[in-house]
């Protein structure tokens, strides 16, 4: 069963402690931090008010089903539900069976005006799937249960699948007949589909795969105006594609029940490799070059200086013996204190990734790249999903550990990383707060790339101390990232927490296009009201 207040299942074998290694380190980047106390999920459950929803065979108003599905995965979720101080619950869980059954659940909600919230995986981390206060009843539409493959056309390299299918289902249905998926954003053991269309998700492996909007082909929405079938045509040069319409409408125009998705023949290999460079500047223009020449890699990932170092000691632990040998071995071929690490993928045939591994290999030491040979590459493809299940013993030790992203131009990709970074750095020292952040660059394109931060710091005397810091790092980091021409997200959705800066990104005209179509779909804006639109269109 999942955790009810935390990321991934009871009794996981990746479920994580903090060593005491770690715990040092922490203390000296940051501060000794102050435990505190966690609400059981009978607290929480004591805190559900009565149903608003009359009794229907499809509904579920038991109270611990309505806890487990009231928070997603974001900080903000993590805090409400380890306080207690949880004060919106859907009133009911659906988990429907079939399209059929939606459209039955969508039918009661509009003959009876309630609010209806998709819900994937759980696993937003921005507010998509969090009832708002509301006058009305609010129905969440679970669709995990909707998790087969339906069809599979070898030929056309097409297969269908119930929308609320989870990365390791869909892989596993895929591999039986030889093929892949290839979509493995961090959240992949748990997310789901219809959330990776619905959000745009994108693959760690995306250069190679595509990014959700290159995989989804077509499928079905149910909404309060009816069904929207969309179907799979290579190309067309009919018209706006409809496709674009629901991806990335985050249930505000309905509910996706089936995705088409363009699929590829498992790949005879693939390999990770690391390679350190001697500067940031350096590791930026090998990682542009490399894609702009078009290497054929599979994925480009490059931590800054302070990532690099703090990933090398926390992957440590308690014996940092291993990376201190690293370290000074790199120093003697002139890779030293500014030293960066670059992440690179290739994936196909054994003749494809040995040419593309060694062309690679030699762009890289052509400046001054030096290629690691004691496994890190197969260490972070080991443990590619792990970092989610910091949270939960971060936060138990009373610390706190968040994420931002964007993806901007080249000519912006250093000064944006820098000043993100600084903001975010800085934004607690009126309370003489220390923030360790970090940053690498996690998707590459010709024209640009993703921009990723991390940042940890204390939560502090109390969860609501923990939430004001929050607020501000937030805010001080999505500040820059609009200063500097970036989008508000390139992979983790816009939600509640994003909406009120994509005006800035959209435009007004943009922005009012988007709310037509909702109003289209969803006239009475009884669709997951609240998320993707700024206040005043929502």
């Amino acid at each position: 069963m999942r955790l009810w207040n935390g990321w991934g299942n009871e009794n996981s074998d990746l479920n994580m402690e903090l060593n005491s290694g770690l715990r040092m380190l922490l203390q000296a980047l940051v501060g000794p931090p102050t435990s505190l106390p966690q609400a059981t999920l009978n607290d929480v459950i004591a805190k559900v008010p009565p149903t608003r929803l009359a009794e229907h065979s499809l509904i579920s108003c038991d109270p611990e089903v309505r806890v487990r599905h009231a928070r997603g995965q974001s900080l903000p979720d993590w805090l409400e539900m380890h306080s207690g101080d949880v004060n919106t619950f859907p009133d009911g869980v659906a988990m429907p069976e079939s399209s059929e059954q939606v459209r039955m659940l969508l039918d009661h909600a509009k003959a009876n005006d309630i609010v209806v919230i998709p819900y994937g995986g759980g696993t937003s981390v921005v507010g998509h799937i969090n009832p708002d206060e509301s006058e009305r009843a609010v129905l969440t539409i679970d669709m995990g249960k909707m998790n087969k493959l339906l069809h599979i056309d070898t030929e056309s390299q097409l297969a269908t699948f119930g929308s609320g299918i989870a990365g390791p289902a869909l892989e596993a249905a895929l591999n039986g007949h030889g093929f892949t998926l290839g979509h493995f954003p961090q959240s992949w053991e748990l997310s789901t589909l219809g959330g990776w269309v619905a959000s745009r998700s994108s693959g760690q492996q995306s250069i190679h795969y595509g990014r959700i909007e290159n995989l989804f082909a077509g499928g079905s929405i149910e909404t309060l105006a009816g069904t929207l079938d969309i179907p799979t045509i290579p190309a067309s040069s009919a018209g706006p594609d409809v496709r674009e319409m629901i991806l990335g409408s985050e249930g505000r125009m309905g509910i996706i029940t089936e995705v088409t998705v363009r699929i590829t023949p498992l790949p005879e290999k693939e390999l990770f490799q690391v390679v350190f460079f001697p500067s940031w500047d350096v590791g930026i223009t090998v990682a542009r070059e490399l894609i702009q020449q078009r290497v054929a890699l599979s994925m480009v990932r490059l931590s800054n200086p302070l990532e690099t170092t703090s990933l090398l000691y926390m992957g440590a632990g308690e014996d940092s013996s291993g990376v201190v040998a690293l370290e000074q071995a790199l120093s003697e071929k002139g890779i030293g204190s500014g030293k960066v690490m670059m992440t690179l993928g290739v994936t196909g045939s054994a003749r494809h990734c040995e040419t593309a591994h060694q062309l690679a290999l030699d762009h890289c030491a052509n400046h001054g790249g030096v290629a690691d040979q004691s496994g890190l590459g197969d260490n972070w493809a080991h443990g590619r999903f792990r970092a989610p299940y910091l949270r939960d013993p971060l936060g138990a030790a009373g610390y706190a550990a968040d994420t931002m992203e964007t993806a901007v131009d080249w000519s912006k990709v250093p000064q944006a990383a820098e000043n993100i970074e600084q903001a975010i750095r800085t934004a607690l020292a009126d309370e003489g707060e220390q923030v360790h952040a970090y940053t690498h660059l996690s998707h590459v394109y010709g024209q640009g790339s993703s921009i990723y931060t991390t940042y940890l710091f204390r939560l502090g005397d109390s969860y609501q101390q923990g939430m004001d810091r929050w607020v501000k790092l937030k805010k001080a980091g999505a500040d820059q990232i609009v200063a500097h021409g970036g989008t508000i997200s390139h992979q983790h959705g816009v939600g509640k927490d994003h909406r009120n800066y994509l005006s800035v990104e959209k435009g007004a005209l943009g922005i009012a296009a988007i709310n037509n179509l909702c109003e289209l779909f969803d006239p009475n804006g009884q669709m997951n009201p609240g998320k993707l639109l700024p206040d005043s269109e929502h």
